[in-house]
């Protein structure tokens, strides 16, 4: 299909919705029944749903560090790049804001205690981990996803209407680990979402889940050249 850059960006806007609104929703609304596990395959499956709904549009980034990776490696233009990162944003934006509207209508919901799914360091670490360490833990997370985000994608690799699997599963595998100490963002767009609604150490530490998963997003495609044979 060859999709308009209007379309693209709407096929982006969506899948990032459904992602940031599923993901962050099990952990807000479900969380207390299904566990790190259950969330953990909550964003995992969300991204195989989007990757067969959307994937065929816009390739399915849904995820401004998958974005700017692509177009680093060059399998974006610099305008698609600009357009699907804004429609991320605010498609993060707008899922987090109706789980707002939500999570208020169990009486006993607090924003300031219960949160909104953002992710965290130091003391609003699940954890307690420190600052250092989920900057790191963002880095390498991103790194393994992006190196499989490309390497399922690549017009060498066989079976490549399975590519969804391997990245919802991937995504899922690094949720399981991660979970514990950030939240697990890996996705810019999806930290910024519940970000803006919570404010104080949310925003305050929003740098570690841009920076990161920009920079594991960068090594993983550098990764991923290194033994790609196109």
């Amino acid at each position: 299909m060859n999709a308009t850059l209007s379309q693209k960006a709407i096929a982006e806007f969506f899948g990032t919705f459904v992602l940031v609104f599923i993901g962050t929703g099990s952990a807000v609304l479900a969380g207390s029944h299904v566990g790190f596990l259950g969330i953990a395959f909550a964003f995992g499956i969300s991204v195989l749903a989007m990757v067969y709904a959307i994937g065929y549009i816009s390739g399915c980034h849904i995820n401004p560090a998958i974005t700017i990776s692509m177009l680093a490696f060059g399998k974006i233009s610099g305008k698609d790049a600009v357009a699907y990162i804004i429609a991320q944003i605010l498609g993060a934006i707008l899922a987090s804001g109706i789980l707002l509207m939500i999570a208020q209508g169990k009486a006993d919901y607090s924003l300031a205690a219960n949160g909104l799914g953002q992710n965290g360091v130091g003391d609003t670490s699940p954890d307690k981990f420190a600052q250092g360490a989920g900057l790191m833990a963002e880095i390498v997370l991103t790194t393994i996803f992006l190196i499989v985000v490309h390497g399922s994608t690549s017009k060498n690799t066989p079976n490549g209407a399975f590519a969804g699997v391997a990245i919802g599963l991937a995504l899922t595998m690094i949720h399981i680990v991660g979970i514990p100490v950030t939240g697990v963002s890996v996705n810019p767009a999806r930290s910024i979402g519940p970000a803006i609604f919570v404010g104080g150490a949310a925003l305050a530490n929003l740098w570690v889940f841009i920076v990161g998963p920009i920079v594991g997003g960068l090594i993983g495609g550098a990764i991923w050249k290194l033994y790609d044979n196109k």
